[in-house]
């Protein structure tokens, strides 16, 4: 029987992305994905893409190393943030209530189990376009921008884990998130595992980080309106001399057509879209797939990337030798 309680996240709402190039990023962000920036404050450029309906999806920080700051995340009610909150209390994971920023109200930081920072938090101040990004339709939050890669909103991030089990038990049980999908090593446990919050394939991931280190990030996902997008996306990166690692393909596990890129910080970033696949079913059973099955490669028979499984930010030592060997058929 589903509980509701497990829809007490509504969303990702925001991500700060770590950058040690940070004019180059700002460019990719803000000129080839047609982000808006709407703010700066310090050594941060806040940048929304054109369809949410916060104040911003980016918050773009210059850094010594690149990376994933803070996710936001907001929760579907008050109540449902209370619980939630009292919920991560319970744990010895949360860090306490900090002010509202660019937009969101006050939200309560924590960690989960392998480092990574997030905010919760639910009272919000819409985005009102002003007379530069006023939408022709009034249920869009603002204008078609027309240009590059026209990012429509965040879709799903994936963080790596120094222990898969910990970080998805946590989701699980203090989050009340429901997971779709796993897949399960011969050895026991998982190598990773997707969540959702609502009615999506999945909106968070965790996957082994090999390196054992813990806070690491794989990337974050934007959703685009068509597969066609995805596929003009990579005309465009190819033009602008931007890496394309993987894709476009099909995914085999929840089914997303894909595109992954490394931005000038070396952060990964994905174009995703689902097509019409939602879950719908209440009582969904969790999709396992074994290490034999996931072998088999992609939907469509390609085989992945081998720097899918060691490419992370921040980097570690060695991390572009390491890069190269994996596309070389070696492991150092």
């Amino acid at each position: 029987m589903a509980e509701l309680e497990n829809f007490d996240l509504a969303h990702i709402s925001a991500v700060e992305i770590l950058t040690p190039t940070f004019d180059e990023s700002l460019w990719f962000f803000k000129d080839l994905l047609a982000m808006r920036e709407v703010d700066r404050i310090g050594n941060s450029v806040y940048l929304r893409c054109w369809d949410e309906y916060e104040n911003y999806s980016i918050k773009l920080t210059a850094a010594d190393t690149n990376g994933v700051g803070r996710t936001m995340l907001r929760a579907t009610s008050p109540e449902a943030l209370a619980r939630r909150v009292a919920a991560i209390e319970q744990t010895g994971l949360g860090k306490g209530w900090r002010d509202p920023e660019v937009g969101i109200g006050t939200y309560y930081e924590f960690e989960d189990p392998d480092g990574h920072e997030f905010g919760l938090y639910y009272d919000t101040t819409l985005y009102q376009p002003d007379d530069l990004d006023r939408p022709a339709l009034k249920n869009q939050a603002s204008r078609y921008p027309g240009r590059g890669v026209n990012a429509r909103r965040l879709d799903h991030i994936n963080y790596l884990a120094s222990d898969v089990n910990a970080t998805g038990d946590f989701w699980e049980q203090t989050m009340k998130a429901r997971e779709t999908e796993q897949v399960e090593l011969d050895a026991g446990g998982y190598a990773a595992r997707w969540f959702r919050f609502a009615q999506k394939s999945y909106d968070v991931v965790y996957s082994d980080d090999w390196t054992g280190e813990r806070g690491r990030f794989h990337h974050l996902a934007f959703a685009t309106d068509t597969r066609e997008d995805i596929l003009k996306a990579a005309d465009f990166f190819l033009e602008e001399g931007v890496y394309i690692e993987y894709g476009p393909y099909k995914h085999a596990i929840n089914q997303t057509f894909f595109l992954y890129v490394w931005e000038p910080g070396g952060n990964r970033i994905e174009f995703a879209n689902a097509g019409a696949r939602l879950i719908l079913n209440p009582d969904q059973p969790v999709v396992n797939w074994s290490e034999a099955e996931r072998a088999k490669g992609q939907a469509w028979g390609m085989k992945t990337v081998p720097t899918f499984h060691t490419h992370g930010t921040p980097y570690v030592e060695n991390q572009e030798e390491i890069d190269r060997a994996a596309l070389a058929g070696k492991r150092l």
